[in-house]
């Protein structure tokens, strides 16, 4: 088995990367953050874009903690843990085109895509985040000398054009817009989500259309790419609308996910509805402090066909998941939603006991 090797969520899962908190800093103020932030915090921007996290006051003493405890737990699972380097993301970088500071390495799921035994780096379209795959290059660089395949989506180059500039939230289906157009190649990985030769995604304010026929040529005819409509006003990262939880089994969000409306591929597959998130003191479930949706409740990580990580404070989706069959494995991460995610997104993982099949 190569050294990189996954091709769904559920296999046992041997390595992984998880991300950190250090460094962090608020994003600067741009449309594209608009896009998949809830407006109270998208405007809060305004105020804080490019100054650094305290660590009592804005969650990063917290949230480093709570990330220190998931790679307790995952490597008393048996799970090997890598994390990436340190950047100094207050530090102003620019292109010919635009300049900006970073914003963090929370989230290695929303960068990078593991199909099989190649990393695939993705083409995303925060500025921010354009050189943030810098901190991984030593640990893909180490996959690559031992067989791994290293593949970087072509580099977006982020223009004003590629951004609507009179964007607002949709109030309705009706009249829904996104924050990018189709005019560059962007995606981010985390809109993406594994079965085999089956690949999931939604698409909208930060993967377009142009994002997902790359990848689809770059895979080629042994995968199949299905587009998984979505009722978000602010569609971002599949992994809050639907999560493959084992062959032929899916989890979705029923706010954003109409069962009548589920392509044909999931006819035969065993639906599981995700109950309501609960609302606590916190980031992760706290409307007035998250960068993301409050349905991170159903934003887990699979360790197994069985056992599977979930906030702890969760206790409908623990008593759901229990139901269900699985083997919940309680655990906070609740200020990480400040960062922008759950265990799905602060994980990437790099190897699988697993092979490539159609379910």
């Amino acid at each position: 088995m190569s050294i990189v090797n996954s091709h769904n969520e559920w296999d046992k899962l041997e390595e992984v990367i998880v991300g950190h908190v250090e460094d962090s800093i608020f994003p600067e103020h741009h449309i594209s953050l608009l896009g998949g932030t809830p407006q109270r915090m998208y405007n809060l921007m305004r105020f804080l874009g490019g100054l650094p996290r305290k660590p009592d006051r804005f969650f990063l003493k917290q949230a480093r903690e709570e990330l220190e405890e998931l790679v307790k737990i995952l490597e008393a699972e048996g799970v090997k843990v890598r994390r990436p380097n340190r950047i100094k993301h207050h530090k102003r970088v620019k292109t010919p085109n635009w300049k900006s500071r970073g914003h963090t390495l929370a989230c290695p799921r929303d960068c990078f895509l593991v199909i099989g035994d190649e990393i695939i780096e993705a083409p995303m379209s925060w500025r921010n985040r354009y050189f943030e795959r810098e901190a991984y290059y030593e640990i893909f660089k180490e996959y690559f000398d031992q067989g791994a395949k290293w593949t970087s989506a072509p580099r977006p180059l982020l223009k004003d054009s590629l951004y609507n500039k009179k964007y607002k939230v949709p109030a309705s289906l009706n009249e829904m817009e996104y924050v990018i157009n189709e005019s560059e190649i962007v995606f981010d990985a985390a809109d993406f989500v594994r079965a085999g030769k089956d690949i999931f995604v939604t698409m909208g304010n930060v993967t377009n259309e142009e994002g997902v026929k790359w990848l689809e040529r770059h895979l080629g005819d042994k995968y199949k790419i299905h587009r998984i409509p979505t009722k978000s006003h602010q569609p971002m990262h599949i992994d809050t609308t639907l999560i493959p939880m084992g062959p032929k089994k899916i989890l979705i969000n029923p706010k954003y996910i109409d069962i009548n409306e589920l392509p044909p591929i999931f006819d035969d597959y065993e639906i599981l509805v995700a109950p309501e998130p609960l609302l606590v003191d916190g980031g992760l479930f706290n409307e007035n402090a998250t960068m993301c949706s409050t349905w991170l409740n159903m934003n887990i990580l699979l360790i197994d066909k069985e056992r599977v990580l979930v906030e702890k404070t969760q206790t409908p989706m623990i008593e759901a998941l229990k139901k269900w069959g699985f083997k919940p494995i309680p655990c906070s991460l609740i200020a990480l939603g400040a960062f922008g995610g759950a265990f799905h997104c602060v994980t990437l993982d790099i190897r699988r006991s697993s092979k490539l099949e159609t379910y």
